[in-house]
């Protein structure tokens, strides 16, 4: 298996990593590609101003960060095009699907960007052309492939016509058209052409050359060349991979360590399977397994002191037991109990979310599969999905509650907001209090939050509109407390409120912590939004074009939860442009 992900720069030691075996595979393949191909890479990626030509590296990798292949794709943000400056697997691995997958999403990028074309250069398959039988017997490979995804030659022009007089094998202009009808007019190929000759060529293609290719083209539309290798339009093949057109659906795995079997605690396992089991039904997911991250991740938005407590009660739990805090220390806080089954009400902030034997490690499991998936949006995914159970946006820097003991939406966000700023939309129907209670003084990460109003609302102690941040956070924190009974089309009025304030922060990544118990029936909401309201929601949230993280939190209804998440996500997913 391997993933395909997007290489943003060279900042990351793990991406300089992946230009060094790009840089190796160039060689290798390409042993008379200029050098500064190769040595250029890192600058190109940083410079979109030099050429007007801005830069894409997507790579094929194992697990191990092995490459096993690339594609280095220029888009010209002026005229809409885009170009494929080079598509590569390592040695050997020629028919092992890398490719196919590589052009897949180098199409699904080009789309995405609402380019009017893919263009590349390919060597002739014409013997007068190109007469060493091997290099031919190359060229008619790679046309053929090419083919198969409907890019064909542009015909009836001098591209082909050599620089120098007597040079062989001249380039081909292939032409994909991406799904739709090849009707490429005369005037934008002529600019297209003149983009690609002196942007790219400059350096090696005279003026008079330019002004005479540009000048042979004199089709309108412009003419491709009559399939030649494929009867007809043919699927691409399946790749083995799935690039980055699948979102990674990261699962708690050992979510169900934590279970609590007292009457009314409906924070139970079977909330997860509700979900997997209607994801299965789309094919949108990347089923992605969790990585172990350092507990530093986690204490960098929780004091220690309550890390190193909840580790320690759940410790000396037996099967079976649980501790729920009865006493809370309002006259003196600043000395807690000794009796540490006493003490749980020093760091709790209600008296129903038991502490267990296992709940330390299920919420340490959640918190990796949150960085998991954070680690996906970093490597050029859209949008990643970490279904993680027990919840955690009511647990503060101090303090756990509301079923939650980890923070995992407010620990990805604060990973995250090392690579650029961040915003964390809360869309649970109980107030986030611990995201806000963390990012509070902090002006990096705008925290928001649609939530019943704390008048009638768990956790009835925050939420309130006037509460928007201190400090360097003054303004970063956005309450949107609602009345008790709210449709879909008011809650996606709030939607677009909280939307509008995020455009205007501007942040790099888009965190979610998805509450579903918004939905009609959930028995800890009042609210009454249907699977279309979800999918709706979800399609305005992928509308910012962010990259995103969803996280799970609640959701209690088990008849329509998986229902609301697999809408959730196809909205998303359709404004990303993945589905």
């Amino acid at each position: 298996m391997f993933r395909i992900r997007r290489i943003y720069d060279d900042l990351r030691a793990v991406d300089r990593e992946a230009i060094a075996q790009v840089r190796a595979i160039l060689a290798g393949q390409f042993p008379l590609a200029p050098a500064k191909d190769s040595e250029g890479l890192s600058e190109r990626l940083r410079d979109a101003l030099t050429h007007r030509l801005r830069y894409v590296i997507l790579v094929a990798e194992e697990q191990r960060r092995r490459v096993l292949g690339f594609a280095l794709m220029a888009y010209a943000p002026d005229l809409k095009f885009c170009y494929l400056d080079y598509l590569a697997t390592a040695r050997r691995l020629t028919g092992g699907g890398v490719g196919g997958a590589l052009y897949q999403q180098v199409r699904r990028e080009a789309i995405r960007l609402e380019a009017l074309g893919l263009f590349m250069e390919c060597l002739p398959d014409d013997p007068a052309l190109c007469p060493d039988p091997e290099m031919l017997k190359q060229n008619r490979a790679r046309l053929k492939f090419y083919e198969r995804f409907g890019a064909r030659p542009i015909i009836g022009t001098a591209y082909e016509a050599p620089v120098n007089p007597g040079d062989d094998c001249p380039p081909y202009l292939v032409y994909d058209p991406l799904d739709r009808p090849p009707l490429l007019p005369r005037k934008m190929a002529r600019k297209v052409t003149r983009a690609i000759l002196e942007r790219k060529y400059g350096e090696l293609c005279p003026a008079a050359y330019v002004e005479m290719v540009v000048a042979s083209i004199k089709d309108d539309p412009v003419r491709l060349r009559p399939p030649r290798y494929t009867t007809a339009r043919t699927p691409a093949p399946r790749p083995r991979g799935r690039g980055l057109g699948a979102i990674p659906l990261v699962v708690n795995r050992e979510h169900t360590i934590h279970h609590v079997r007292e009457r009314g605690y409906v924070q139970a396992p079977v909330r997860i399977g509700a979900i997997t089991k209607a994801l299965e039904r789309t094919s949108l997911f990347l089923p992605t397994t969790a990585r172990r991250f350092s507990r530093n991740h986690i204490l960098a938005v929780h004091d220690q002191r309550f890390f190193n407590y909840l580790k320690k009660m759940c410790g000396l739990l037996g099967p079976g037991e649980s501790v729920y805090p009865y006493v809370f220390p309002l006259r003196n806080a600043a000395r807690p109990p000794k009796e540490l089954p006493v003490r749980a009400g020093y760091y709790c902030i209600d008296t129903f979310t038991p502490l267990s034997r296992n709940a330390y490690h299920a919420a340490r499991r959640a918190v990796d599969c949150a960085l998991t998936a954070a680690d996906a949006a970093l490597s050029g995914f859209p949008a990643a999905y970490a279904l993680v159970r027990p919840p955690g946006h009511h647990a503060e820097r101090k303090a756990f509650g509301g079923f939650c003991y980890f923070n995992s939406a407010a620990v990805a966000a604060h990973y995250l907001s090392a690579h650029g700023k961040v915003a964390l939309v809360d869309l649970d129907y109980h107030h986030g209090n611990g995201s806000e209670d963390i990012f509070y003084l902090r002006g990096d990460v705008f925290t928001a939050s649609i939530h019943g109003h704390p008048s009638f609302a768990y956790p009835y102690f925050s939420g309130f509109r006037e509460d928007d941040g201190e400090g360097a956070g003054a303004g970063c924190n956005y309450n949107l407390p609602l009345p008790e009974r709210v449709d879909g089309a008011a809650y996606a009025q709030a939607l677009h409120k909280v939307l509008r304030r995020v455009q205007r922060f501007g942040p790099s990544f888009l965190v979610v912590a998805l509450g579903l118990d918004t939905a009609k029936g959930d028995p800890t909401g009042s609210w009454s939004l249907s699977a279309a309201d979800f999918l709706a929601n979800g399609r305005l949230l992928g509308e910012l074009k962010l990259p995103t993280l969803v996280v799970q939190e609640g959701g209690y209804y088990i008849r329509s939860l998986g229902a609301n998440a697999r809408n959730f996500f196809q909205g998303l997913a359709q404004a990303l442009d993945l589905a």
